[in-house]
């Protein structure tokens, strides 16, 4: 009995000590307006992530070996949470009963990494597709991001982080600038 219990104890030390696969921070940084388009007009948010697989990176060390690398944070909530701070810095206010609604949805967010021992290749695309819809209508609009990135010997998950969440950024920046979707919300909501 003595030899089963030790020998179940060094099996779970050992899966314990097992290596945790790595994962990518996403922490893009939300974009505020510093004044309101809208006082107190209300939409219900929904939020999709319909992107083919989990990961953010994909890392090609070219030895027959590609290796996914997903992030530390649920990427549709994140991407809703900086989304939702943006439209009520702008004056709108997330309710739960809106005849408007904001549908997001994730379609994009990858870096991919080509490295070796020299350098490293990086491309970065983030998709992100914003419905914006009343009962007077219906406005969808498709915000792209991308960004290309080289460097000297392998890529560190530092490096791919920061890429992919500049392209978040860009992304980010571009809804909150964009003329069009303020003006619809901003006549309709």
């Amino acid at each position: 009995m003595k030899k089963l219990v030790l020998a179940a104890s060094v099996a779970l030390l050992a899966a314990c000590s097992a290596p945790q696969q790595e994962q990518i921070n996403l922490t893009p940084k939300s974009v505020l307006s510093n004044n309101d388009l809208v006082q107190g007009s209300t939409f219900t948010l929904t939020s999709k992530d319909v992107r083919s697989a989990q990961y953010v990176a994909l890392i090609d060390s070219g030895r027959s070996n590609i290796e996914p690398i997903h992030a530390k944070q649920n990427v549709r909530i994140t991407v809703e949470n900086a989304l939702v701070e943006l439209f009520q810095s702008q004056g709108f206010r997330s309710t739960v009963n809106s005849d408007n609604s904001i549908v997001i949805e994730v379609q994009e967010a990858l870096v991919t990494v080509k490295h070796s021992v020299m350098e490293n290749k990086m491309d970065a695309s983030v998709v992100i597709e914003i419905t914006a819809e009343t009962p007077k209508g219906k406005l969808v609009k498709t915000y792209n991001g991308v960004a290309k990135r080289s460097g000297l010997l392998s890529a560190s998950n530092d490096e791919i982080e920061q890429v992919l969440n500049d392209v978040v950024n860009l992304v980010f920046q571009e809804v909150a600038n964009d003329r069009e979707l303020q003006s619809y919300m901003q006549e309709r909501f």
